[in-house]
């Protein structure tokens, strides 16, 4: 589909042109869009029905839906990032796969240091692709640009998928890259794949199942594995941050349980092909990824679970609850073998820390399964978690939060800046645990901050996860900066009078007088 043969209101063109600028449209152009771009009518309907499964699933449909699933994103709403942002979180950790930014080069961004997700082989995911789309582009459509580029990064780096997003500028004009890809795949008999995930429709959380989506309608279930076993598993919504993996598949793998997919942490593209041949999804994030358990029960008869990878006691659950699905004695026996060696390890390595962390407070505020899975982690280390927040939780994540804080905790569904600092005052709290951008509200508050979310370079996950976290929170919070910065500063401790001149009795040393003559 091309711009030019369509009758667009010259106000859309214009503000697509502009980047600089948050694109706008009256009610009369939204229902001109609607009317001439079908896709974007399929995406609406794709969203709310991904809205609907990220909020009602496990619940009593008869009880009544929940009318907040049905409400349309206002304006800011994806302020934390966007429906594109959330597909790229789901898809980039697919390592040997090229992913390709259909839009403006600031869509883009840094594709080299935008997340922590790591990789044991192929970097590929860590190039930037991107059609640069320009003002000339918008007008007479990006789709031979589009196709252009897949041939360049085919004959270049010969990847064995590619990943094509849209953005808001494609969407808008109309570009229609389900034929470009669907022309690609068959001229190099390399996988195209369409990512229909303009920012406009949503959150970063729909962008994320949008993801899952391109997954399910264009990946899983195209090939077989070489060979299955009785205890395949595939790990749904886990991107390996900062390695995180790496500290939990050794202990799967020692009592035979085998990962046959990782969705989509440190992945593959091939064994995300066959992922439909295990025997249980582990959910590690359902607020993310819901949407592809729900389907891939529906038409694979694949039951989930869901699980966290923070804390003792949940890496604990971890193992045993995949342990009893299967129901096999042997692998509960190993099983049970496991956690008692390496708890026993464990306490060992972390007594120093308990003793040096015990009774602090902090105030978490971070979303999905990281919402009540740290407080875990957190408490097993003697730290007391004094507030969460629950803005991208589940019902289910909310009812963990409610028994882990118990009465005295709070809970914040909104976590502005004035907010946070409210509540770190209100509860007198030695630190705050949240997401990077949070990390100058902590200073001002002038207490200890640790980055939990994806911009974090430490892994937390697993056993050894504990011991990384609680030698974080111990540095962070015995840090001698702290004392330094709560300090009055030198000139709150000057008389009122104090004027710098010769002759005066300066409170500090002439030599801290800048511009004085001895």
């Amino acid at each position: 589909m091309n711009l030019k043969t369509h009758n667009f209101p010259f106000s859309i063109i214009l503000s697509a042109s502009l980047p600089s600028t948050r694109l706008r449209a009256s009610n009369y152009q939204l229902s001109l869009i609607n009317y001439q771009l079908p896709s974007l009518m399929k995406a609406k309907r794709k969203v709310a029905e991904l809205l609907e499964a990220g909020c009602e699933h496990k619940k009593d449909h008869k009880k009544g839906k929940n009318k907040a699933c049905k409400h349309q994103a206002k304006p800011g709403a994806a302020q934390g990032g966007c429906a594109f942002d959330g597909a790229s979180i789901a898809l980039v950790p697919i390592t040997d796969a090229a992913h390709f930014v259909h839009g403006p080069i600031a869509c883009s961004g840094n594709s080299w240091n935008s997340r922590g997700s790591l990789s044991s082989g192929p970097m590929t995911y860590k190039m930037g692709f991107t059609t640069d789309l320009s003002e000339n582009d918008i007008i007479f459509g990006g789709e031979k640009k589009l196709y252009k580029g897949i041939s360049q990064v085919i004959k270049r780096y010969d990847p064995p998928a590619i990943f094509v997003y849209s953005t808001c500028v494609p969407a808008l004009i109309g570009d229609d890259i389900d034929a470009v890809c669907e022309a690609a795949t068959k001229k190099w008999n390399t996988p195209v794949i369409p990512v229909h995930s303009p920012g406009f429709v949503g959150t970063k959380n729909i962008g994320n199942k949008l993801g899952g989506e391109a997954l399910l309608d264009h990946v899983v279930g195209t090939r077989e594995p070489e060979y299955t076993t009785p205890f395949d598993i595939n790990l749904i919504g886990e991107y390996n941050i900062a390695g995180e993996l790496w500290g939990v598949l050794p202990l799967l793998e020692k009592v035979g349980i085998r990962v046959l997919s990782k969705i989509t942490g440190d992945a593959r593209y091939e064994e995300i092909c066959y992922a439909h041949r295990a025997k249980l999804n582990v959910m590690i994030c359902s607020k993310a990824l819901i949407n592809m358990a729900q389907k891939m029960e529906k038409n694979y008869g694949i039951p989930y679970i869901e699980e966290s990878l923070y804390g003792i006691a949940d890496v604990n659950n971890l193992l045993r609850h995949v342990a009893n699905h299967f129901g096999d004695p042997d692998l509960k026996e190993r099983v049970e073998k496991l956690i008692a060696e390496e708890t026993a390890a464990l306490d060992i390595a972390l007594e120093p820390y308990r003793q040096r962390l015990k009774d602090k407070r902090v105030v978490l505020y971070t979303g999905g399964v990281k919402s009540w899975s740290i407080i875990s982690a957190a408490q097993d280390l003697g730290i007391k978690v004094v507030a969460t927040s629950t803005k991208k939780s589940t019902e289910e994540d909310k009812a963990r939060i409610k028994k882990l804080l118990g009465q005295d905790g709070l809970t914040l569904s909104k976590g502005s800046a004035p907010e946070l600092l409210r509540v770190i005052e209100k509860t007198n709290a030695d630190m705050l645990i949240a997401g990077g951008r949070n990390q100058y509200t902590a200073l001002k508050a002038r207490i200890p901050f640790l980055d939990i979310n994806q911009e974090r370079h430490h892994p937390y996950a697993g056993y050894v996860g504990m011991i990384e976290m609680a030698k974080e929170l111990d540095e962070a919070l015995h840090s001698p900066i702290w004392k330094q910065v709560r300090l009055p500063a030198p000139w709150e401790e000057y008389p009122s009078n104090y004027s710098p001149i010769p002759n005066y009795p300066s409170p500090v040393k002439p030599q801290f007088v800048v511009g004085l003559q001895p």
